[in-house]
């Protein structure tokens, strides 16, 4: 296990590494390891002058920007907490989060897609265009822009940056040597998809140690360089890709917003190694229309999550993508995030049919939620994990905490099963389990089986309530590009291949899916269409 900061890992990446890229953007900037290290310390010693302290919180508002690294490891060499915003928030959601976690500064671009950042924040801080305290955000202190334009009451970046030349390079490896890798360093806020969002606190050690094992599982190394269109602000972005590079002194090559020719053409222009992404950004990639136009012939290796992977998907992404050692990785935000991995060299029905084994230094059970024992082999229970990735907790949230960690063992509230080689296959959330007339269907069986049907490129099942089964199973599906298909012919198919009571009996067609920021669908927000759905009927 390291017992290291992420400063202390920077440093050392950069003294052994410092010719290696670090940080490559297609139109620009590019930093060594040796300069990505310089404009970190700079940042840092500009964050010591405006006055952040050990342990304050630090909040990011940003897609991919550079700056948004640089801040990763900035806020961490000072011993702040970084926390992390959805980039899809709105006034609520951002009020929310800035009250609840007692942010003190917070760094923003100016807009993300329809969103006003700036006029999002004047919104709910009107006070902070003549400079004065708001009483509704007792911690507050200042809003930093990440860019060039001047906006009423926020400093730019580069002010930052100027302020810290008065700080001499003695006082920022003092705090560094204070810090300790138990510390928390990162604050990421869970969807919150029942009742509100909790900051979940991550330390040094538990990231860190997390990133590592997910580098050795991908076979990472200094010769790699990795594409990352998925968002910072998760998990996926900032600790299994940015952290996982500077650990084995790998070059990252973001993607801004994600854009499927982007990353095509990212892969293709800086000769990327690995890909990250979800199953949905796969696809788009696949499928975009000129697909064959970029070589991604340098590509290796990579990581799908998030969403289970259509076999058809896999098949295409080792084969016309060349990532032959393409891996899949589950967790959970409060578990750092990954719990459990598929292997470089797993055969693809591992790959597609399971999310591997635990990693090291993880134990996995699945029990029986209500009673809590350990069940058998093949028997569908909770997931439950215990190691050095759990949480240290949610913040000022002491109830729900000893909700989600029960005797050193946290709580998924994921159903799934594991087989006697110790695989496990995730049958979907605990809530999601559909019990139609005593019958427990699992919606991930019923969306695997209907990814077979030669004419469906994406599909989600949900459960909806009904009078006489308690709940029926309802499919929404995404069609392949000019197929056409109507309920008729996709019940037969059901009729022939699945049991009666697994059968849809709502199936709707979509052209595109309610998203999370970090690229999932939406399950509830399907539950809502089909039951406004099926009341019209």
């Amino acid at each position: 296990m390291i017992e290291k900061t992420l400063g202390q890992v920077l440093n050392e990446t950069a003294e052994k590494y410092p010719d290696n890229e670090a940080l490559v953007y297609l139109n620009g900037p590019r930093y060594t390891y040796k300069q990505f290290k310089e404009i970190v310390d700079k940042v840092a010693k500009g964050l010591i002058k405006l006055g952040v302290k050990k342990g304050e919180h630090v909040a990011v508002w940003a897609y991919n920007v550079p700056e948004w690294v640089i801040l990763q490891f900035a806020t961490a060499k000072v011993g702040a907490v970084l926390v992390t915003v959805n980039t899809y928030y709105k006034a609520n959601e951002l009020e929310y989060l800035l009250k609840q976690s007692d942010t003190k500064f917070l760094f923003l671009v100016d807009k993300f897609k329809d969103v006003s950042y700036i006029e999002t924040l004047y919104k709910i801080m009107p006070e902070i265009k003549e400079n004065k305290k708001s009483e509704k955000f007792p911690y507050f202190e200042k809003a930093v822009y990440l860019g060039t334009k001047k906006f009423d009451g926020l400093l730019n970046f580069d002010d930052v940056i100027n302020m810290g030349k008065d700080v001499k390079d003695e006082k920022l490896h003092s705090i560094e040597k204070s810090l300790k890798c138990h510390d928390v360093v990162n604050m990421q806020y869970t969807s919150g998809t029942t009742g509100f969002p909790k900051g979940v606190m991550l330390t040094h050690y538990n990231i860190i140690n997390n990133a590592y094992w997910v580098g050795k599982y991908i076979g990472l190394s200094n010769k790699d360089r990795m594409c990352i269109p998925v968002p910072f602000f998760h998990c996926f972005g900032c600790v299994l890709s940015t952290l996982n590079c500077v650990i084995y002194g790998a070059t990252m090559v973001p993607i801004e917003i994600f854009d499927a020719e982007k990353v095509l053409k990212a892969v293709d222009k800086e000769k990327c190694t690995a890909l990250q992404g979800v199953p949905t950004m796969f696809i788009r990639e696949l499928n975009h229309p000129d697909f064959k136009k970029y070589d991604l012939s340098s590509l290796r290796t990579g990581i799908m999550a998030g969403a289970p992977c259509p076999i058809e998907v896999m098949r295409r992404v080792m084969d016309d993508m060349h990532a032959k050692e393409i891996t899949i990785a589950y967790g959970l935000t409060e578990a750092s995030p990954v719990i459990t991995m598929t292997k470089r060299d797993d055969d693809i029905q591992k790959r597609v049919e399971t999310v591997g084994k635990p990693l090291p230094h993880i134990d996995v059970k699945i029990i029986d939620p209500k009673t809590g024992n350990e069940l058998p082999p093949n028997v569908p229970g909770e997931l439950i994990s215990r190691g050095y990735n759990t949480m240290k907790g949610y913040y000022k949230m002491p109830e729900a905490t000893a909700d989600a960690i029960k005797n050193g063992w946290l709580h998924s509230k994921d159903l799934a099963v594991m087989d006697e080689d110790g695989y496990i296959k995730i049958l979907g959330r605990i809530d999601d389990m559909i019990i139609r007339g005593g019958e427990n269907v699992y919606p991930r069986e019923i969306e695997e089986f209907l990814y077979t049907h030669p004419k469906i490129k994406d599909v989600a099942v949900v459960g909806v309530p009904h009078s006489e089964y308690g709940e029926e199973v309802a499919a929404f599906i995404q069609l392949k590009e000019g197929m056409k298909a109507n309920i008729d012919e996709i019940k037969q198919y059901c009729k022939e291949n699945i049991a009666r009571y697994k059968i849809p009996k709502y199936i709707f067609f979509i052209n595109e899916w309610p998203m999370t920021a970090s690229g999932k669908i939406q399950k509830f927000k399907l539950r809502e269409i089909a039951k406004e759905k099926i009341g019209r009927k």
